[in-house]
């Protein structure tokens, strides 16, 4: 038999060989990465998650409604602004104020055993409503993340609550979270600082949107991590999140952003674009991943 032919055999033999399994670790790795978006609201009580800018009363309005009227609990999280303390007639109060609100209490810290002892929390174990100040996100990280503070926040939807941001306060909420760079806010995967609080759980939500020019940025994200869905607010607009579904609210638009190739989303962009627009009172389902309805005939 000849050295050629001896070679063949043995590379068919090879061949014929069944494929080994992947190490555990590295499956799971692919999985993630191939899987599709897998979205969780929450269970019990409601997020309101606004895109930065005036807050109007309609979005006010919604929220208090949810968390049990002008005078249920509300806590208020200024830390994402930067600031080392904060006076007990904080500007940033005003708006709450102006709107009737009559239990307010403001709750900061820069302290990771402060924000992970039980005094520090008190407040938020008797809270009706949790109110993210803007900023930046990546100081909430540093201060709440894996706290007491941060498990006794999911505590207040546990109960019925409202978890509310605008904002950094509202990329907080997601799992992922973009824009986490301590240097600036244009980077959008900051490795460290990827990991949101997850009270809305498989996705990544952006801010100031069409106000900032940011409608395409989302789009990086979803491509490297096709796990997540993409949710970009526009400034003065929230979502209203309540179980597996949320309604978009306030004065501008949402878009989707959808790592799957989604036909219809490339019918309305000219086959270049993954995402749409969504406008105040259009509603969109987090188990089908798709919009409730048809979308209204102003949409872009």
């Amino acid at each position: 038999m000849t050295t050629r032919i001896k070679r063949g055999l043995i590379v068919f033999a090879l061949l014929s060989l069944p494929a080994l399994p992947a190490p555990p670790a590295l499956s799971a790795l692919r999985a993630a990465l191939s899987a599709d978006p897998i979205v969780k609201g929450p269970e019990h009580g409601a997020l309101v998650i606004v895109g930065g800018g005036k807050v109007g009363n309609d979005i006010l309005g919604r929220m208090f409604e949810l968390g049990g009227g002008k005078d249920a609990p509300l806590v208020v999280i200024p830390t994402a602004s930067g600031a080392e303390d904060y006076p007990a007639d904080w500007s940033g109060l005003k708006m709450f104020k102006d709107f009737g609100a009559t239990h307010i209490t403001l709750l900061h810290t820069k302290d990771r055993a402060v924000a992970d002892s039980e005094a520090f929390v008190k407040p938020i174990a008797t809270a009706k409503i949790v109110w993210f100040v803007g900023g930046r996100q990546w100081r909430l990280v540093d201060s709440y993340l894996h706290t007491r503070t941060q498990r006794e926040i999911e505590r207040v939807l546990d109960r019925g609550g409202v978890v509310a941001g605008s904002s950094a306060g509202a990329s907080i909420i997601s799992s992922y979270m973009v824009r986490g760079a301590v240097e600036n806010n244009f980077i959008m995967m900051a490795p460290g600082y990827e990991e949101g609080f997850g009270l809305m759980k498989g996705v990544a939500i952006d801010q100031h949107m069409l106000t900032r020019n940011r409608q395409d940025d989302l789009e990086e994200v979803v491509e490297k991590h096709p796990e997540v869905l993409g949710i970009g607010l526009d400034e003065s607009t929230a979502i209203v999140v309540q179980g597996q579904q949320f309604e978009v609210i306030g004065a501008s638009k949402i878009a989707i952003h959808d790592g799957r190739i989604v036909k219809g989303a490339q019918e309305r962009n000219g086959g270049k674009k993954k995402y749409f627009f969504m406008g105040p009172g259009e509603k969109y389902d987090l188990n089908k991943l798709e919009r409730i309805g048809k979308p209204k005939p102003t949409e872009p």
